[in-house]
């Protein structure tokens, strides 16, 4: 048996801290809002549902990215969640803002861009932010959301992977 390697957290040891958190495999979403300067979008696996009355979720940006002071400023945006073919989508949103070339892509009433063939896509106004360290907690009402059937996108230890769904 593997032995557990114990440390304490703190500046010293943010890479230990983030491979210990990256232990834990999450699914893959990218973030859409409209700002004034056009759609951008951001790679998150920082998601989770809070609850179901009223219907609410959320996710962490973090702070240092170029694209936090649009999304904290974002009223209305849409999470969604990728399936095991969206790969390429989500190194797209990781890597730019502006990743939505060649996608399958709408607008709803308020402008936020949805993003075809996802797993699962939620619209959101933002309910509220809430300071956490480097990441703030982002929390959406939900007013619109759909799903499909599919394999979802996972990310754990640093790489991406796939959960298949049982025959």
């Amino acid at each position: 048996m593997t032995k557990l390697h114990s440390f304490v957290p703190g500046p010293e040891t943010k890479l230990q801290l983030r491979a210990a958190f990256g232990q834990f495999g999450t699914g893959v979403t990218v973030v859409t809002a409209q700002t004034a300067d056009g759609p951008i979008g951001m790679t998150a696996n920082s998601f989770s549902s809070v609850s179901l009355d009223p219907a609410l979720v959320l996710w962490c940006p973090a702070k240092s990215s170029s694209r936090y002071p649009h999304f904290a400023a974002a009223e209305h945006f849409a999470i969604h969640l990728m399936g095991a073919e969206h790969e390429h989508i989500a190194m797209g949103f990781a890597k730019s803002a502006h990743a939505f070339d060649g996608l399958d892509v709408t607008h709803n009433a308020h402008g936020v861009p949805l993003l075809g063939n996802c797993l699962a896509r939620f619209e959101c106004t933002t309910h509220q932010i809430h300071d956490a360290g480097d990441h703030a907690i982002v929390v959406g009402r939900l007013r619109s959301a759909a799903f499909r059937e599919g394999n979802a996108l996972i990310f754990c230890q640093g790489r991406f992977g796939r959960f298949d769904n049982p025959a």
